[in-house]
């Protein structure tokens, strides 16, 4: 009976912990443990333990499949998360590297003589005991006395003679050839149980962790197995060491504890065997035993050969069904098809080698997507929620659009009326102008606040000093966040009724502006993209953006089933220029975007003439925003930096797919922690229920000098909730008043 301060595992994972990529993230902690375990089992400093799709095994590199860890964390156990990570990635780890059935022999004559005793029930079944002469030896070749015999002659042997035990064979394959799938069933699940309890044996508490799984499955699985079932699942159990004998027999039925009796000396051998074949002539004799007290299949069958097919491989499922209900089913030991795709798996990895890079994957665009998913921040909204938050740096390939995109900035910046001085230049004359006065200044003291020149260029330039009294070094991080689903490159009505994609065109240039402003005097600035589809990475083209996609989601689709959405359309947050990074850098990316956002089509026909150098203009998904995690992950990253006041400004044009409350709570919340957050809202006044400080607009020309207008009002919001007696809070006191 459980301990009252027992936990069983589905009771304190929650479903979204329990989800391939929240597996995987738990696996990642202990890779390099995981690694080194491995290394020291192979004997093999270089082996690499990587995540694929599908598990495989060489020389020097293993690939787990995941898949393997989410079936473990589907269990009921007293066991804890981490334990699961650990102990399943251990078990892994050496049923890959121990398994190996390639060595071929001949079939050994005791294997055969039982071979003949099943086709001809009238032949005379060898001893129990002798279906383990397995041992083969090579015959001594024969010496003729006139012929010296060297030791090295023994390297180089000349072809049998022709017999019926002359042809070597895998050890499946044999086991197959004697007595059917049954055998081979009977054989996986006993080596399975060989080697956890030979290589965990120096790990006890992975040992219990597997204890415990296993022991809470056996009622269930005993309860609705078969005679043979119930047989193979306690031989499975007694060699692993996880059940006593005694036990056991109370859980079978009466014939089946009798079975065991027969069975426990052989099953006492096997975790001192060393050789796969020793095993199987084990499983020989369990299978044999099982015959003789009845519980095979047999005799059911009207037709001599295709009857006794079915009985065989009803007697294997049988077998397969109990025991994979109890232990952690591993892809090489489950049956002969999984045996020989990891082997085939392991071929494939190896000719990849030399491609994989630091993520310690297997190479595949499925795994590649799981990790980044796996691996993505967790973010926590003020309701409680959480999710996952793709972080990504926009694709560089975006420079190539460049040169459109500085002409037609010229162009834009005329027609929708948004000013591109160059403010500094402005300021040095007031500087030395302030000096003869005797004022400090932001040159020299820092009295001159850095929001000078978003004031600049919002026109209102007639002094620019603070007085003595007023000794503040006020300091700015502005983070802007522009949303990048599909809808935002969608034709709107502009003026003369005509339409035209210009919503993201706009939120570039009012980008552009306030970074060119932000970067002349230093203050700290960042621009983003958000969207959700699949997530592009830095050096992606539009050709390998798409066949990254595609192969991504076919293959997550055979593997996750209905996750493969969820895994495949994430929530993305592309950083275009961080607050780290040099302007200089980011310069060329946002005017590749501004070019793309305000001539999508010709974009889409460059990308079209050469997809391998244009940039990934499909990662522009028509999927909805989870907008609420994009904000609260911009305010975590500005708060982080050092600075005095805070200010987000987010520009978006329809509804989050998660909810305005949540979206609101979180503006909210930010605005409490010190941050201000202006969402502006093209056409859609969704703004107005999820930001206290809003504002809505409809054409291009309002979009640009909207955000600059935006922050000024913030910027002159914070200086008079200080109650700093400047001129401008007096001169601008409808603007500041507006605010509230």
């Amino acid at each position: 009976m459980r301990a009252h301060d027992e936990t069983f595992l589905e009771e304190i994972l929650p479903p979204e912990d329990r989800v391939i990529e929240a597996v995987v993230a738990r696996y990642q902690r202990v890779a390099p443990a995981i690694t080194r375990f491995a290394r020291s089992i192979a004997g093999n400093d270089e082996l690499r333990v990587r995540l694929g799709s599908k598990a495989s095994a060489s020389k020097d590199e293993i690939v787990i499949n995941p898949g393997v860890f989410q079936a473990a964390y589907a269990r009921s156990a007293p066991v804890t998360p981490t334990e699961v990570a650990l102990t399943s990635a251990l078990h892994e780890a050496i049923h890959l590297i121990a398994t190996d059935f390639e060595d071929e022999r001949p079939i050994p004559e005791s294997w055969l003589a039982h071979q003949r005793s099943i086709e001809d029930d009238g032949a005379e079944p060898p001893p129990l005991a002798e279906l383990t002469s397995y041992d083969w030896i090579e015959p001594e070749a024969e010496v003729v006395d006139d012929i010296e015999h060297h030791p090295l002659d023994d390297l180089f042997e000349t072809e049998p003679e022709p017999s019926s035990t002359s042809g070597a064979v895998t050890l499946l394959d044999a086991l197959h050839t004697v007595a059917g799938p049954a055998a081979e069933a009977m054989f996986l699940s006993l080596e399975d149980a060989r080697q956890e309890q030979r290589h965990l044996a120096p790990f006890p508490g992975a040992r219990s962790v597997l204890s415990d799984l296993y022991r809470a499955a056996v009622p269930g699985a005993s309860a609705n197995a078969r005679p043979l079932g119930q047989f193979a699942l306690a031989c499975f159990l007694i060699v692993g060491d996880y059940f006593e004998r005694d036990d056991l027999q109370r859980r079978v039925e009466p014939h089946v504890a009798l079975a065991l009796d027969d069975a426990v000396p052989f099953l006492d051998t096997v975790p001192e065997l060393d050789d796969p074949w020793a095993v199987g002539g084990v499983a020989l004799q369990l299978i044999e035993i099982a015959r003789m007290h009845g519980l095979l299949t047999e005799g059911a069958a009207a037709d001599a050969s295709v009857g006794r097919k079915t009985e065989m491989a009803a007697d294997q499922m049988a077998i397969a069904e109990s025991v994979d209900a109890v232990r952690i089913v591993t892809p090489p030991l489950a049956d002969r098809d999984g045996y020989e795709e990891t082997r085939q798996a392991a071929q494939t990895v190896s000719a990849e080698d030399g491609r994989h890079g630091e993520a310690d994957q297997a190479g595949d665009p499925a795994t590649d997507q799981l990790m980044k998913v796996s691996t993505a921040p967790t973010i926590f909204l003020p309701t409680g929620q959480a999710g996952k938050l793709v972080v990504s740096d926009f694709p560089v390939e975006f420079r190539r659009f460049a040169p459109q995109g500085r002409d037609l900035l010229e162009v834009a910046t005329q027609e929708w009326g948004v000013a591109q001085r160059r403010v500094s230049g402005e300021l040095y004359p007031l500087f030395l102008a302030n000096q003869r006065r005797g004022l400090r200044t932001g040159f020299d003291a820092g009295d001159l606040s850095p929001y000078t020149p978003l004031l600049l260029g919002a026109g209102l330039y007639e002094r620019m000093f603070e007085r003595r009294d007023l000794p503040n070094r006020r300091s700015y991080g502005v983070s802007l966040l522009v949303d990048g689903s599909a809808s935002m490159l969608q034709p709107r009505e502009v003026r003369g009724g005509r339409k035209r994609p210009w919503a993201l065109a706009a939120a570039t240039l009012g980008a552009w502006t306030l970074a060119r402003l932000a970067d002349e005097l230093q203050i700290e600035f960042e621009v983003a993209i958000f969207n959700r589809g699949f997530v592009a990475a830095a050096g992606d083209t539009e050709r390998s953006f798409t066949e990254r996609r595609g192969r991504a989601t076919g293959a997550l689709r055979r593997t996750q089933g209905g996750a493969a959405e969820r895994l495949t359309r994430t929530v993305n947050h592309y950083v275009v220029k961080s607050f780290a990074s040099r302007w200089r850098a980011a310069e060329d990316e946002l005017a590749g975007l501004f070019w793309m956002a305000a001539a999508p089509q010709e974009a889409a026909k460059e990308a079209r003439k050469d997809p391998d150098a244009a940039p990934p203009i499909s990662m522009f998904d028509k999927a909805a925003n989870v907008d609420e995690f994009n904000l609260a992950y911009a305010a975590e990253r500005l708060s982080a930096r050092n600075v005095s006041h805070r200010i987000i400004v987010v520009l978006a044009d329809g509804m989050t797919r998660g909810s305005v409350e949540a979206l609101a709570e979180t503006a909210s919340s930010i605005e409490r922690g010190g941050t201000m957050v202006l969402g502006i809202g093209i056409g859609d006044e969704t703004v107005q229920a999820a930001y206290a400080r809003n504002q809505v607009v409809e054409r291009p020309e309002n979009l640009a000098p909207a955000m600059v207008d935006g922050v000024r009002s913030a910027l002159l919001r914070s200086i008079a909730d200080e109650g700093g007696d400047t001129w401008w809070t007096h001169s601008t006191e409808k603007i500041t008043q507006s605010t509230n």
